[in-house]
């Protein structure tokens, strides 16, 4: 299967490239983004010949449904990651909360958040392609939180790639900024910014389209990738667990094959929940797609109204700030599946230059098609983590917004996923005063209290972070990102 762009062709990039070449250089023509020419069929067939899978056969079938031009070998070799993960029989449990609810929880990876599910075997792939063409590569990684510390683990000491991850100073948990600084491995660079995400993203996707930039890095033998689900090696992997989600209700008998679902996906870069789009346009029987925002509601904004908008507001920081993001890379993927990629240039061009752009109502309603969404404030979402902590399940933050979704749908009669993006472990601090302890600062003191007054254990890879030494503790306007990857390079 061949791979696209977003915003057209520029007569010098090609009109069409592979999957290889779209992991590995994957900003596109007028820096747009690769998406897939097509897609493959998910529907009941694929379905019934997977509902006795296990989660590695079925992402291998996914995968080579899209006919990519990598090895089964190499793939299989990917996959084999899941085996690290808690449980290695069912890497991604389906924990039921409700009668009509279901917690997908996507964590249970080495660095406990959703980001392991696609950047565990992605990074394997990627530096064997690398490996086997004799090339370089620095990968670059804008985080909010998850992405860093995930990249990080799977690139780490990897031949071939060095990796430069860029966090928004005080922008993440504790507990995720110490995965990233504390990070040993000499092919790897943490840079904090001073800044929010937006900030590090824009500069990422800068760099990636920069003419300057690759020439100085072409002088070292090194080209550039990235990390960030801009990069469709990222996406691919994310389509998967929202088909296995959908079996494991036929398994535990709780839809039949072919009832429809809602899914809901708390959202910041739209990279999750495009996944589950592509799911959605490739068979798999679902309703709708809800999509969860905290007070940085700007895709609420646009599935409700039509208005991208960034101009009128400015960041706000959160308890969930994986979602602290108002440009969302991934909505162009669907802009240009709608709509075409004449009017995605458009539209992306409108955000470039005057922060924001507007849908007509036609394009709004194919967009309501498929899509709708809510938002909570901070304090909704630790109403939610106490009411479920009473009934015995502890979710994070950013698993809490999706709960408005799921009462606003509730009554209509049909089955729901939420995916829960990240262990409460990350986020320590926010789920402790969730369940009355507002005298806490620390995420040392939370775990211990949390772990002390419920039935719930703090992962030994998560306790130990906060004995380590600090390696990475460079903090760096944005303006010098670009000198400071060079000076590691």
């Amino acid at each position: 299967m061949q791979f696209i762009e977003t915003r057209g062709n520029d007569g010098v990039k090609a009109k069409e490239v592979s999957f290889s070449e779209a992991i590995l250089s994957p900003i596109a023509s007028f820096g747009g983004i690769y998406v897939p020419k097509e897609l493959p069929e998910f529907g009941t067939a694929f379905l019934e010949k997977h509902i006795e899978s296990h989660y590695k056969d079925l992402a291998l079938d996914v995968l080579q449904s899209f006919e990519i031009d990598i090895e089964e070998s190499t793939l299989k070799e990917a996959l084999s990651c899941y085996d690290a993960f808690d449980d290695p029989s069912n890497p991604v449990p389906l924990e039921k909360i409700e009668d009509d609810c279901f917690v997908m929880e996507l964590y249970h990876g080495p660095t406990r958040a959703f980001k392991d599910m696609a950047l565990q075997p992605f990074g394997y792939i990627l530096s064997k392609e690398a490996q086997k063409r004799g090339e370089n590569y620095l990968i670059m990684a804008a985080t909010s939180g998850d992405t860093g510390p995930a990249t990080l683990e799977t690139f780490k000491n990897k031949d071939n790639i060095k990796v430069a991850c860029l966090y928004p100073d005080g922008g993440t948990s504790d507990v995720q900024r110490l995965q990233m600084v504390t990070e040993e491995a000499e092919n790897e660079k943490v840079i904090g910014v001073v800044g929010n995400f937006d900030d590090t993203q824009n500069m990422l996707k800068e760099l990636l389209d920069s003419d300057d930039f690759k020439s100085e890095l072409e002088r070292r033998n090194i080209k550039l990738s990235a990390a960030n689900s801009v990069n469709f090696g990222r996406i691919i992997f994310q389509i998967i667990y929202h088909i296995h989600g959908y079996l494991e209700l036929v398994r535990q008998d709780e839809i039949a094959m072919g009832d429809k679902v809602y899914l809901v996906v708390p959202s910041g870069n739209f990279g999750n929940v495009l996944g589950a789009y592509y799911a959605k346009k490739a068979g798999l029987p679902v309703k709708k797609l809800l999509v969860a925002s905290n007070i940085n509601n700007i895709l609420t904004e646009l599935i409700d109204s039509g208005v991208y908008d960034m101009e009128s507001r400015d960041l706000i920081k959160t308890e969930s700030p994986a979602m602290d993001i108002l440009k969302s890379s991934n909505v162009e993927r669907v802009l240009f599946d709608k709509f075409g990629s004449e009017r995605t240039k458009e539209l992306m061009e409108s955000l470039n230059t005057t922060g924001k752009y507007m849908l007509t109502g036609r394009e709004l309603i194919s967009l309501q098609d498929d899509f709708e969404a809510t938002y909570s404030e901070d304090c909704e979402c630790e109403d939610y983590i106490a009411r479920y902590a009473s009934q015995g399940y502890i979710m994070d933050p950013h698993t809490a917004t999706c709960m408005k979704s799921y009462e606003n749908i509730s009554h209509k009669g049909l089955k729901t996923i939420v995916y829960s993006t990240a262990e409460w472990t990350k986020f320590s601090t926010t789920v402790a005063r969730a369940l009355g302890n507002d005298t806490i600062e620390s995420d040392t003191e939370a775990l211990a209290w949390i772990a002390e007054n419920t039935d719930e254990s703090v992962p030994s890879i998560i306790e130990g972070l906060f004995t380590k030494e600090v390696k990475h503790g460079k903090v760096v306007e944005k303006e010098l990102i670009k000198d400071e990857m060079l000076r590691f390079l």
